[in-house]
């Protein structure tokens, strides 16, 4: 009797979880063999069926699929935390990244690619990257062209290409999403081995130069706020073969170019160039952020351009990313932010996600003390490392780079707030706003009367740094 109750037990159990399985059809897995794909090979899944749309709870929340320090209407020093931040989403690390290094093949194939470089396989990437951005509740992302839409055998039908990607992009970004920025991807292909801009071919240039135009483009079509210049071939191997001064006047007229042409379409984005010193170029033109502004004040460029300083590019320059940011800073450059960081022990550009609070405390220092970084923002040009391979590692690594900027931001609201460090600064020049200190930042102080001065108050005293204070102020914030 006890059997014939459990068998009728399960069938009306069966026929119940059929009844619901009816109405709400489960979620299709983003894999190729799931059938997902439409009659015209649209992709019709969910790509990340696992993963709940990211949500704050808070620092004492354990759930790696959450925000513990993000918080993105919560105000800070006056404005929202997601207006301070503004984060975008690479796609080409996020979405073309395969974990593929100088010593070893790919490691990472998501359930949703099928080998090719195909367009339709295109259109199913740039579906993944709006679930992605969706479920990470961001509405900006950035772009190169050909990592978007691939290359064809002309112009016209590479064009063709990036124009049917980008027709789909304009309809799922909707009225709230954009892109951060685009650029052009101007080193990959065997053409631009010589440089694309500082080419010595005049017909790379010529091609480089439609492919900007082409970019500048699509980027304003897409409502897209900056649009990046990297020279990752502009520059040289050796000087032996090199004429510097003719490429650096090529780079310069070719940028005055592109500001023509951004005017005459009525792209009001900003142009910006992003500094890294070398590789794949032994030298690159743009090396750091000192190095681009005279190059920008050099050619009378210095009022169309800003920096998009790269945490990453700084150390290989030999500064810190607070450096590069307070030479743009201060030099009325700096427009947007590269959100990763390299490894001390490792002598290239491994694009980690940003994990460091101090480094990210001093960050958020220049944002502040920048007003923002408005119509930028911080865009994760950042990667998964090679080990891992995971579809929820994407997550989690965005989450972790956004969670850092977010407890780098109430730090650095801790510090200004607190006032400490800003009076141990003011104090350290505090003979400066003094008459005399006064005459000399005026510019009114010769030498003569200066040598007078001097020899009225005789050996002067000289105040500790006080570095260590400071220090130990930067570390009670964290």
């Amino acid at each position: 009797m006890k059997a014939e109750k459990f068998l009728w037990l399960c069938i009306c159990l069966n026929l119940v979880s059929n009844i619901v399985i009816a109405i709400d059809p489960p979620t299709c897995p983003a894999d190729i063999g799931s059938g997902c794909a439409s009659n015209s090979g649209e992709w019709e899944g969910e790509f990340f069926p696992g993963i709940p749309k990211i949500k704050y709870e808070g620092p004492k929340s354990k759930n790696p699929l959450a925000f513990k320090w993000y918080n993105a209407d919560e105000e800070i020093l006056g404005k929202k935390m997601k207006d301070w931040l503004r984060f975008s989403v690479a796609f080409w690390h996020t979405f073309r990244g395969t974990g593929a290094d100088p010593f070893g093949a790919p490691t990472k194939l998501w359930p949703w690619e099928d080998g090719t470089n195909s367009v339709a396989m295109a259109k199913r990437r740039m579906r993944a990257n709006f679930e992605f951005l969706d479920k990470l509740g961001l509405d900006r992302w950035c772009f190169h062209d050909r990592d978007i839409a691939p290359d064809g055998k002309t112009i016209e039908e590479t064009n063709a290409n990036l124009d049917e990607v980008v027709a789909l992009a304009k309809e799922l970004q909707g009225t709230k999403i954009r892109p951060l920025w685009g650029t052009a991807q101007l080193f990959l292909h065997p053409r631009y081995m010589h440089g694309a801009a500082t080419s010595p071919e005049s017909g790379v240039y010529a091609y480089a130069a439609a492919q900007v135009k082409k970019a500048i483009e699509v980027t304003h079509y897409l409502g897209g706020e900056n649009y990046v210049f990297w020279g990752g071939r502009e520059g040289y191997q050796t000087l032996l073969n090199t004429d510097m001064e003719r490429e650096l006047d090529h780079m310069a007229k070719f940028f005055q170019a592109a500001v023509a042409y951004k005017k005459k379409i009525g792209f009001n984005g900003t142009f910006l160039i992003e500094p890294k010193p070398q590789e794949p170029t032994k030298h690159q033109y743009d090396w750091d952020a000192a190095t681009s502004a005279n190059f920008l004040r050099k050619y009378d460029l210095i009022d169309e351009f800003k920096l998009n300083i790269e945490c990453n590019h700084a150390t290989l320059s030999g500064h810190s990313c607070h450096h590069e940011l307070e030479t743009a800073r201060i030099n009325g450059l700096l427009g947007n932010i590269d959100a990763n960081s390299g490894d001390p022990q490792i002598g290239w550009d491994t694009d980690q996600f940003l994990m460091d609070i101090q480094e990210a405390t001093l960050v958020m220092l220049s944002v502040i003390r920048n007003g923002g970084l408005a119509p930028g923002g911080f865009n994760f040009d950042a990667k998964l490392r090679r080990e891992s391979t995971d579809v929820e590692d994407l997550f989690i690594g965005h989450i972790a780079g956004m969670d850092t900027l977010a407890r780098g931001l109430r730090s650095a609201a801790k510090l200004i707030e607190d006032g400490y460090l800003d009076e141990l600064v003011r104090k350290r020049y505090q003979s400066f706003d003094t008459e005399i200190g006064a005459q000399i930042e005026a510019g009114k102080a010769d030498f003569e009367m200066l040598e007078k001065k001097a020899k009225e108050w005789g050996e002067p005293k000289v105040a500790s740094a006080k570095q260590e204070l400071a220090e130990m102020l930067l570390q009670s914030a964290l």
